[in-house]
């Protein structure tokens, strides 16, 4: 039974007239918004003969029953940033309720596996800064300790939020029980970068999402006045942060797919007639293999020290956050693979820089595979993300061939 990927942009340019205004999406986690395009999105699943609950997490479940207990979850999640784009994440979802509809329908209600459809809670972060807090929650990498006090720009716990929506922070790890009988994950999301639109292409399988290392760094010197201080004899904190700025940008051209990002940089005392004695810094770093990961991190820190020297300078590093790479199940990257060739007649790979709920979700020991379809501009996280509807009906015709094969793949498993 063909699926209708003309029905699915209908309803994503239905949840984008009513959760979006002129500056983009607004579908910001625990906030009416949200709460209303998930209400909008129940009207929609309540027309198929599934069952539906909330989880401890926040995770929205629908679950169509099935011969066999095994489950197939496809997923994504409905939140966005502010001023966000009107695909970045509910393509995923959307796209999986029109396969399950389809699934639904081809077996009059019982197909030979049970499928379910999850809506991740949060997987932005972009109110309270945590981000994948649903998957994670279903994971068991869940930090209520750390979590519970975070606070939004109006002064809002994160803790408060929750409860305001029905959910203690204190049982979200009860979440862990919908693993029970999960037998393979698959995500539909829009790349969010500009590779694939660069190489011509509508769709890719995505290999896994890269490692993170996330480092402040500072560089300290001595202050001066501008005027007085000859250029041989400054301690000069930013020109040897300037230098490592550059070098990071060979550090990562080294390796294929590495990227090196230095984003915030700050200087003490900050003042135009001061040299500047303290520079304060911040390095990101992402690789699908974690040795590339561990060896650009290396050659940073070496680079860091040779840079501080020859300004007269110190350097010291504090890791503020990092992850490991997290490879998706080769099996199903094949599978992914033949349907996108079998969609467009091509077929490409690729990781993902961005974190995504499926990494959670393969974090948790579940087969998973992503299906990635081209960004226009490689922009996201902004009011212009676009993706041309020829390609979200490659996509979502490549998605639902994805989901016959893994139902025939966790069959014979």
């Amino acid at each position: 039974m063909p699926i209708d990927a003309q029905a699915a942009i209908d309803l994503l340019k239905e949840l984008r007239a009513l959760t979006s205004d002129e500056n983009g999406a607004q579908r910001l986690a625990w906030s009416p918004t949200w709460l209303k395009a998930r209400a909008w999105f129940q009207t929609k699943l309540n027309q198929l003969p599934i069952e539906h609950h909330y989880d401890a997490g926040g995770n929205s479940w629908s679950t169509l029953r099935g011969d066999s207990d095994a489950a197939l979850i496809l997923g994504s999640h409905l939140d966005s940033v502010p001023n966000g784009g009107w695909l970045d994440g509910c393509l995923g979802v959307i796209g999986a309720f029109t396969v399950l509809r389809r699934i639904a329908d081809e077996y009059n209600g019982k197909p030979p596996i049970t499928i379910r459809l999850v809506d991740w809670a949060d997987e932005e972060g972009a109110r309270f800064g945590r981000s994948l807090f649903g998957s994670s929650a279903f994971a068991g990498t869940q930090t209520i300790d750390q979590d519970r006090v975070r606070i939004d720009a109006n002064g809002v716990r994160l803790e408060d939020a929750l409860a305001t929506c029905g959910v203690s922070i204190d049982f979200i790890g009860d979440a862990q029980r919908e693993r029970n009988h999960a037998a393979a994950y698959l995500e539909l999301h829009i790349e969010q970068g500009p590779v694939l639109e660069s190489l011509g292409l509508p769709l890719a399988a995505v290999l896994g999402t890269k490692g993170v290392e996330r480092h402040a760094i500072t560089f300290h010197g001595q202050e001066a006045h501008s005027g007085s201080t000859p250029m041989s004899k400054r301690h000069d904190a930013l020109a040897a942060a300037a230098k490592l700025a550059l070098e990071i940008r060979h550090i990562a051209m080294q390796y294929a797919d590495a990227v090196c990002t230095m984003g915030s940089v700050k200087t003490f005392p900050g003042i135009v007639t001061a040299v500047v004695g303290r520079c304060e810094t911040t390095l990101d770093q992402r690789d699908l293999d974690a040795e590339v990961l561990a060896a650009m991190f290396r050659e940073a820190q070496n680079k860091s020290v040779q840079f501080a020297q020859e300004e007269g300078c110190t350097v010291e590093w504090s890791r503020i956050w990092n992850i490991a790479p997290v490879p998706f199940h080769p099996e199903l990257i094949e599978l992914c693979g033949q349907a996108i060739r079998e969609t467009t007649g091509h077929s490409h790979r690729m990781p993902s820089g961005p974190l995504h709920d499926a990494a959670e979700v393969s974090r948790a020991g579940i087969p998973t595979v992503m299906l990635f379809v081209q960004s226009l501009q490689g922009i996201s996280h902004n009011k212009i993300e676009d993706t041309r509807e020829d390609h979200l009906k490659l996509a979502i015709t490549a998605f639902d061939k994805l989901a016959s094969k893994a139902i025939e793949w966790i069959r014979q498993s």
